[in-house]
């Protein structure tokens, strides 16, 4: 498979597994046959063999496969979808954005908007490549892992370099520079 068509398939997977009402348990799993069947409407040569190649190569660690099922680790914006996540301590995370997202959230703090969870990530080069999605201003927001512990306020790991929250208190959060 060429790197434009697994790109595109993974879209695809990730926008099942992450936004279809119905499509999940409440952890976000789904049988990979089922996940297949509904992919061949868009891609009719699509196998089993390659959604798990698909997820395999998944730099950021998007997906989870447990014997016939496969789950998207986060992003989710169905409600009822809220996987089991392990717990970890980050001292220093990062949120990339527009820079008049920025002013809002130094005020108010990072909601999850649309999505289940606030992402953030460990990675600096990950948070300039999110924010850059969001325009041409950008600014790159660190936020204090201890103050969000201080708060009670638990952090999962969703990725390689993603983990999630509830959400962020403004106190919690600085501009990087």
């Amino acid at each position: 498979m060429d790197e434009r068509t697994r790109i595109s398939l993974s879209k695809k997977m990730t926008y099942l597994l992450r936004h279809s009402e119905g499509f999940t348990d409440s952890e976000g799993w789904a049988e990979i046959g089922k996940l297949v069947r509904e992919l061949r409407k868009f891609y009719p040569w699509v196998t089993e063999e390659h959604v798990l190649y698909v997820a395999s190569k998944d730099e950021k660690g998007r997906y989870e496969v447990k014997g016939d099922k496969i789950r998207a680790r986060y992003g989710h914006t169905v409600k009822y979808v809220r996987p089991t996540l392990e717990e970890v301590e980050e001292e220093v995370l990062y949120h990339g954005t527009s820079c008049e997202a920025a002013k809002k959230i130094l005020r108010e703090g990072i909601k999850p908007m649309r999505r289940n969870f606030v992402h953030l990530t460990t990675s600096l080069e990950e948070a300039v490549e999110n924010a850059r999605r969001k325009g041409r201003c950008i600014e790159v927001l660190v936020v204090d892992g201890r103050c969000l512990r201080e708060r009670g306020i638990k952090l999962y790991k969703g990725g390689k370099h993603v983990r999630v929250c509830e959400w962020v208190p403004p106190e919690c959060v600085r501009p990087l520079s």
